[in-house]
C-alpha cells in the first residue's frame, strides 16, 4: 500500500452484515475508506465465498492490499469452523500441557497455528487476533477463560511467542491483546465495565510482562478495564495515562494500537463518542464489528484520517506481510499434531 493511499485511510477497522457485500456497504467503505476490515462467523459460510467477499471488501476500497482481520485464536474464539477448517484446542490446553512436558506443548502449537495461518493464507485474510496474553487466575472472567495459556508470565509470554511467530511467518500479522491485561477483570467487558485495583507495581511484576516480552510485536489491542490505580476514571482503551505511561512506557510497545470492539458496553456513550475519546486517548486505529450499517455512519464522520504516527507504524509493520517464509503441508501437519496429542483431550 503506498504513502499517498494510506494517507487517505480512515483510522477505522470495521465489519459489514453478512456473506455478500451489498451495493450499499461497498458504496460506504468507498467514500469513507476505512483503514481495514474484520469478518465475524456472520461471515463465513464456505471457502470460496469467504474469499469472494475479501476481494470484494478491498475492492470497494481500491487497495487490493487492505488488512482484512479475524479472530482465529481456538477453541470458543475461533471464526472459521469445520467440516472446512482446522479447529484449534484454546490456548488453555496448551498452557495445561506445558505444565507436564514443554516440549510436547510447544511442538503441538508450533502446528496448530501453522494449520491456522495455512487457512487464513488461503482464504487472503492477513490478520490474525492472536496472541492472548491474558493472564489465567482464579479472578479471570469466563470470558477469557480458556483463552488464555496460564497464570504464569513467563508461560504465556513463551507460548504467546510461538503463535505470533508462526502467523508472521506466513505473511500474517499477529495481534497482542488485549492490554495492558485482561486477566484480573472478573466481569465480562462484553456486558459491563471490569475494575482492577492491583498497584502498578503488582502489574508490573504479573499482567504487564507477557505485553513487555512481546512489545516488539508490530500490532497489539487494549482492553476495556478500569486500572483504578492508575487511572480510575477512563477503561485503559480511553485512557491517556495508560496509553502513554503503561502501554507506550512500562510495556515499551511501539507498534500500531488498536481498540477492542466499540461496542463492548464496558465503554459508555454512543458508538461516536466512543471513538472519540479513544482515539483522543492516543490508541491509533478503532475496531467497530457489528457490521451495522447505520452504527458505522454514525462513527465514521468522527474519525480522523490515519495520524503521521499511525503511518510509521504501519509502514513499520509492513514487513509482516511481505515474508511468508512458511510453506504449508496441511496434511503432514495435522498427522503430526494427532500424533502428538494422541493421548490427551481438551
Amino acid at each position: 500500500m503506498s504513502l499517498a493511499e494510506l494517507a487517505a485511510c480512515k483510522a477505522l477497522i470495521v465489519g459489514c452484515a453478512g456473506l455478500k457485500l451489498s451495493d450499499e456497504e461497498a458504496d460506504f467503505f468507498a467514500e469513507q475508506q476505512p483503514y481495514g476490515f474484520i469478518l465475524f462467523a456472520r461471515n463465513v459460510d464456505t471457502p470460496e465465498q469467504v474469499r469472494t467477499l475479501v476481494t470484494d471488501l478491498r475492492r470497494a476500497v481500491g487497495r487490493m492490499d487492505a488488512p482484512v482481520l479475524i479472530d482465529q485464536e481456538g477453541g470458543r474464539v475461533q471464526r472459521l469452523r469445520g467440516p472446512h477448517w482446522f479447529e484449534a484446542s484454546p490456548f488453555g490446553f496448551f498452557g495445561a500441557l506445558y505444565g507436564s512436558d514443554p516440549d510436547r506443548a510447544e511442538a503441538a502449537l508450533v502446528l496448530t497455528a501453522r494449520l491456522i495461518a495455512a487457512d487464513l493464507s488461503d482464504l487472503g485474510i492477513t490478520v490474525n487476533c492472536t496472541p492472548c496474553l491474558d493472564l489465567s487466575l482464579p479472578e479471570t472472567a469466563s470470558a477469557i477463560g480458556d483463552r488464555a495459556f496460564a497464570a504464569d508470565p513467563a508461560i504465556v509470554a513463551r507460548l504467546g511467542a510461538i503463535v505470533a511467530d508462526e502467523m508472521a511467518a506466513a505473511g500474517i500479522m499477529p495481534v497482542i491483546k488485549h492490554m495492558p491485561g485482561h486477566g484480573r477483570g472478573s466481569v465480562d467487558s462484553h456486558h459491563e465495565l471490569p475494575t482492577v485495583s492491583a498497584s502498578l507495581d503488582q502489574l508490573r511484576m504479573t499482567d504487564f510482562m507477557p505485553f513487555m516480552a512481546l512489545s516488539h510485536l508490530p500490532w497489539g489491542m487494549t482492553s476495556h478495564i478500569v486500572f483504578d490505580q492508575i487511572d480510575r476514571d477512563h477503561p485503559a482503551t480511553q485512557s491517556a495515562i495508560i496509553i502513554d505511561e503503561v502501554i507506550r512506557g512500562a510495556i515499551g510497545f511501539e507498534g500500531l494500537l488498536l481498540t477492542d470492539d466499540l461496542n463492548m458496553n464496558a465503554l459508555s456513550g454512543g458508538l461516536p463518542e466512543r471513538a472519540e475519546r479513544a482515539l483522543e486517548a492516543g490508541v491509533d486505529i478503532v475496531l467497530h464489528c457489528s457490521g451495522k450499517l447505520p452504527e458505522m455512519r454514525d462513527i465514521a464522520p468522527m474519525c480522523p484520517m490515519l495520524s503521521t504516527a499511525a503511518l510509521a507504524r504501519i509502514a513499520v509493520s509492513d514487513d509482516i506481510f511481505s515474508r511468508k517464509t512458511l510453506k504449508y503441508d496441511t496434511a503432514e501437519d495435522q498427522a503430526r499434531l494427532s500424533v502428538l496429542l494422541a493421548d490427551f483431550k481438551d
